[in-house]
């Protein structure tokens, strides 16, 4: 039997089990099973598996965004309004048969627009390149979702199944579990909250079915079974995501004024042009990133061009951003910014590497 045929197995198995607390280990067990088979489907161990590799794309700019979604919902022409690239769209399903990059240019940041090829149901699986789509949308920073606002909302759950099977968790947080292996001593669980959603003999069977027999687990939040396998894999990815619907030209006021209000929604149409300047605000807002401004002694601020980072970034940070070698040469930077990170306004003040910098920060760097 294969592994495809494992996984429906025990997805029927788990469709057919009641939920209640007798069965609650039970399933515990299924979700740890199915979890290891959809890993190795994803990333087979044997050299003559095609592992799930992605499309050759040099990561480049300040920020990777992806556009996933069905064919024929308009990733082809987002890209091409928002960017100064070419993506070929026609009326047909399956135009764009690779990733085609480009670059949208927002206040100076550059930020990296990538349409994939239309995945299809089974994707997760294999079916229709799904693996490489999957493999590609997993180095992003952001996942564009692109629905048919004239389809029905099951076409966002099928996207979302798909994603989840892979490891791609949507607007969540990584758990706040420490897992730590080690050589002896048993299984010690520690917890600074009540477990409401699972508890401690679940978790001690999902870790004898990885044959894990020492190991530390500190919980520092109440987590469900599905998160506790999630932080055992250890390879998820937890990506922000926007869930846009084209084609609101084509449906009435009452379904889009709806479907805008939607959390992490943006409505547009790509063929009119309608919204696309928000849509472009909230993706820049949803990266959460920190635009920091260079200035060289005696000139004016470099605003054209600033060093874009990750919020909670430090001086070393733009130092690297800008050369590796700033960091090992560094003596001081002096930082300025109308009251958010220095503390006396309006002049500089005097900051070492350690100091974290805020948007639009104005930042001079001097070396020994």
């Amino acid at each position: 039997m294969g592994i495809v045929e494992k996984i429906k197995e025990i997805e029927e198995e788990m469709a057919r089990t009641q939920k209640n607390k007798a069965t609650e280990y039970h399933l515990g067990l299924l979700k740890a099973k199915l979890a290891r088979y959809r890993a190795q489907l994803l990333e087979p161990t044997s050299k003559s598996g095609g592992a799930g590799t992605g499309f050759d794309v040099q990561k480049s700019g300040d920020a990777r965004v992806a556009l996933i979604g069905f064919p024929s919902v308009g990733k082809s022409t987002l890209l091409s309004k928002c960017t100064h690239t070419q993506s070929e769209s026609a009326a047909y399903e399956f135009t764009t048969l690779t990733a085609i990059p480009g670059v949208l240019e927002y206040q100076g940041a550059r930020i990296q627009l990538l349409d994939l090829p239309g995945i299809v149901e089974g994707a997760s699986e294999g079916r229709g390149r799904g693996r490489q789509v999957v493999a590609t949308a997993k180095t992003a920073d952001l996942i564009l979702i692109m629905l048919d606002a004239t389809k029905s909302e099951e076409q966002r759950r099928l996207l979302e199944i798909e994603l989840d099977a892979v490891g791609i968790r949507l607007n969540k947080k990584r758990p706040d579990v420490v897992f730590k292996r080690k050589t002896t001593g048993g299984i010690t669980i520690n917890k600074t909250v009540p477990l409401t959603k699972t508890d401690e003999k679940t978790i001690r069977t999902i870790l004898a079915s990885y044959k894990l027999h020492n190991c530390d687990v500190m919980i520092r939040e109440d987590i469900t079974t599905d998160e506790f396998i999630d932080v055992l894999i250890g390879t998820r990815k937890y990506i922000p995501c926007l869930y846009v619907y084209n084609k609101i030209d084509a449906i009435s006021l009452e379904q889009m004024d709806k479907l805008a209000r939607e959390d992490h929604t943006v409505v547009i149409s790509c063929e009119l042009g309608l919204n696309l300047d928000y849509l472009i605000d909230r993706i820049w807002e949803e990266l959460d990133l920190v635009k920091v401004y260079t200035k060289k002694r005696g000139a004016h601020p470099d605003l054209d061009d600033p060093v874009c980072l990750r919020k909670g970034a430090t001086v070393e940070s733009v130092c690297n951003g800008i050369h590796r070698s700033l960091a090992t040469n560094f003596r001081y930077a002096l930082g300025k910014r109308a009251g958010k990170s220095s503390k006396f306004n309006p002049h500089a003040q005097k900051v070492g590497l350690n100091h974290h910098v805020l948007d639009e920060d104005v930042v001079s760097i001097f070396t020994k």
